[in-house]
């Protein structure tokens, strides 16, 4: 880069063109030119609402800073014609007449309500995250929205970092190809039609690597790693056409996100030549003071130099670019460029045309919350869970005799969706399992505990959907063991609830909770079999329930349709087929933990003992609790042995691998074959394995599919040592299997 790497990119370099829409250059020119300083400024200054959940700014004076020319666009505003007022104003009261950008955090859904992008993710599905980007951008234009602050693209490997929940997992691949379809799913084709959203890929960049897993944290990372893990799914959504992207909160080797110009300008604008826009986010830029790489007056030039272009919040481009202007520390050619991106996305959006597309309220009335949308949310949701443990086959359940439904997080409608969800109740676990059964069997349900023995801590992880804390636990404790004596078998639900993920909700200790832990050590003891039907929005340490539980389903946050959707899988209407995209630790204390590591120096031989002198630990495993890639089935799947077409890949060729894989349970189910690949000599040291592709496969019982992956030049390049991006002549290890760990490996030569 021109300030801090010097690299060659050029392989990475492509036009960004999004939504299908152009640019009537002579149309901007013309609003432009009778344009003042100030109003240019005003177009870049983004301020929140208060009708929306999020953060702490209050909201603003909209139609006063409307008409003093003050406003670009707006955020967290619900509602259509509160919507059109404000868009009113803009046409009939504002300068010039331009029309509004109007932001919400639309993360996994709007009304209708999908699981949290962690367990979307964990479908291995890119058109369910298609379909569920279509779906938000109906319900989100039909109450008058038209920029969407989503995909979040940030690769995590330490589960720590409450945000883990908004992206999907640790793996540069599968998060690549899920980002692709996130921006293809909320823009479509047009985005001058009425029902497309531009998105807006977060965070630029690295926010998943915060130190400690802290949200807001420092990042130090070098450029190998950067570029090979942290950027792919941030490249693939600019390849994708993206409308917009956000910067970050997080230091970046002592560089504020916001003001890293070797970040925007020269990676993003330059290398990869994004011609969209780009916003800080929420009130990050007086962050740049506060992390101590700027003072308050000089923040917003330091931005802009950097190549941001919206100001969210804070005000400060308005209160101090002309002063800055004035001062030589911005020019304007820059203030002129990043007014021109503004205006250019809301002509690109249609706004230009029709400043009220997306303010009609008979699309309200009839979009919202449809029975179409939450049917489509009910079977994405069931494709998400991931089945960890099944002892003897106990799940799925039979609808017969008295089941008990035991937990905290059983009969909460407001903690069904997860971090991030707008809109309120939906169907709870004891709903969906009263609806399954109907009389055929009996429900019995008791709350059991707390979410913690704390209050304090319980209120800490509530947030904004608060689980009332009962001081009588003993008296919850009780009744929950009376029911459970009653009981054939019990269903425990717990786990996190809805705030314990997500934005400032950084866990120290990811295990379950104390009071839920200890009841579900008493229902244990009652000798009766127990299921776990685990909430939570990242990986969870689950050392003491993988020993002594029999059955865990781990559903994340399924959204509007929860209840339903695990009654669907708990009593074998659907077969679980998801699979786990972030790696689940024994300990704490193993974290990063992830499964495309490099080789250390003296490698453990046998991760079952301890071994003196290798990389290990004198009191845990190595290996995780549950691999990336990891999830069961109610059925049972056989691999054959994998073939190749060729033991040597030609310069610029190909290589063909074909694996049988057989049902040979008793029920229908879908696998997702995942593919491997390692470079064992290279510039520099290489992961022991790559995700490279999947396939996700039906199989009727006792039928057999062969699947066939082409490995192709591109599937073996990395950047290396001077960032270039190639790959060597060599040896290569190809492996295919169910998981990163359950894997046959087979080996090729590129010439």
């Amino acid at each position: 880069m021109k300030r801090e790497y010097t690299v060659v990119l050029l392989l990475l370099a492509s036009i960004s063109v999004f939504g299908g829409s152009s640019v009537d250059s002579a149309f901007i020119d013309s609003l432009m030119s009778v344009m003042t300083l100030e109003e240019k400024i005003g177009q870049l200054n983004l301020p929140v609402g208060d009708d929306i959940e999020s953060g702490t700014a209050k909201g603003a004076d909209f139609e006063k800073l409307i008409i003093n020319g003050q406003l670009g666009g707006f955020f967290n505003v619900s509602g259509v014609d509160k919507i059109k007022k404000l868009q009113q104003a803009a046409v009939e009261k504002g300068p010039h007449g331009i029309p509004l950008l109007v932001g919400a955090d639309v993360i996994h859904g709007y009304r209708t309500i999908f699981p949290i992008p962690l367990g979307l993710a964990s479908s291995w599905s890119p058109e369910n995250i298609k379909r569920m980007a279509r779906i938000s951008a109906i319900e989100a234009t039909a109450d008058g929205i038209n920029w969407n602050f989503s995909p979040m693209v940030d690769i995590c490997r330490d589960p720590r970092w409450g945000r883990i929940a908004e992206g999907s997992g640790e793996d540069p691949y599968l998060g690549s190809q899920l980002a692709k379809a996130y921006v293809e799913g909320y823009q479509g084709d047009d985005l001058k039609s009425d029902s497309t959203l531009m998105a807006c890929v977060k965070h630029f960049a690295l926010y998943g690597a915060a130190e400690g897993g802290r949200d807001y944290n420092t990042v130090d990372m070098g450029k190998e790693r950067l570029f090979n893990y942290y950027l792919p799914p941030y490249k693939a959504a600019v390849d994708a056409g993206c409308g917009s992207l956000m910067t970050s909160f997080n230091l970046i080797n002592g560089q504020h996100s916001t003001a890293a110009g070797w970040l925007t300008q020269d990676l993003l604008r330059d290398n990869w030549n994004f011609g969209g826009l780009v916003v800080t986010d929420y009130n990050s830029m007086p962050e740049i003071a506060t992390m101590g790489t700027s003072t308050i007056e000089d923040a917003a030039a330091k931005s802009m130099m950097a190549g941001t272009d919206m100001d969210m919040v804070s005000g400060l481009f308005v209160k101090y670019l002309k002063r800055s202007l004035t001062e030589g520390k911005v020019s304007m050619d820059m203030i002129d460029r990043a007014c021109r991106r503004v205006l250019e996305v809301k002509q690109k959006l249609g706004l230009f045309d029709d400043p009220y597309k997306y303010c009609n309220s008979n699309r309200a009335d009839k979009e919202l919350f449809t029975k179409s949308h939450r049917a489509v949310a009910r079977d994405i949701a069931a494709e998400t869970f991931v089945l960890l443990k099944n002892e003897n086959k106990l799940l799925p359940l039979n609808k017969k005799g008295k089941i008990a439904l035991i937990g905290p997080l059983a009969d909460v409608k407001n903690n069904m969706c997860g971090c991030w969800a707008m809109a309120g109740e939906h169907v709870t676990v004891l709903d969906g399992f009263r609806r399954a059964v109907g009389k055929r069997a009996d429900i019995l349900y008791a709350k059991g505990s707390n979410i913690y023995h704390n209050a304090t801590v319980q209120m800490n992880g509530s947030g904004i959907k608060p689980i009332p804390y009962v001081e009588d636990e003993d008296g919850l404790l009780s009744e929950a063991m009376m029911v459970a004596e009653k009981s054939d078998v019990i269903v425990a639900v717990m786990g996190e609830s809805s705030e314990m993920s997500g934005e400032s909700a950084s866990r120290a200790d990811i295990t379950i909770p104390d009071a839920q832990r200890e009841l579900l050590k008493r229902l244990v003891k009652t000798g009766k079999p127990v299921v776990l039907v685990l909430f939570t929005g990242r990986p969870l340490v689950l050392d003491w329930e993988s020993e002594n539980i029999p059955a865990i389903l781990n559903v994340w946050f399924p959204g509007s349709e929860a209840g339903d959707a695990i009654a669907d899988v708990v009593f074998g209407n659907k077969n679980p087929e998801g699979k786990l995209t972030a790696t689940f630790p024994r300990s704490v204390g193993q974290i990063p933990l992830y499964y495309n590591h490099l080789m250390p120096s003296h490698p453990d031989p046998d991760s079952k003992v301890f071994n003196r002198y290798c990389s290990n630990y004198i009191d845990c495993s190595n290996e995780p609790l549950y691999p990336f890639g990891y999830g069961m089935s109610y059925t049972e799947f056989k691999y054959g042995k994998p073939e190749l077409s060729a033991d040597a890949m030609e310069r610029n060729g190909s290589i063909r691998l074909s694996v049988d894989v057989t049902n040979t349970g008793n029920m229908d189910g879908t696998e997702i074959v995942q593919l491997y690949l390692r470079d064992v000599v290279a510039d520099i040291a290489r992961p022991v394995k790559e995700l490279k592709d999947f396939a996700k496969i039906y199989i009727p019982k006792g039928e057999t599919r062969k699947v066939e992956f082409v490995i192709t030049p591109d599937k073996l390049k990395y950047y290396d040592s001077e960032l270039k991006y190639r790959y060597d002549p060599g040896e290569f290890e190809v492996m295919v299997g169910s998981d990163s760990k359950n894997l046959q490996t087979m080996k090729f030569i590129v010439k």
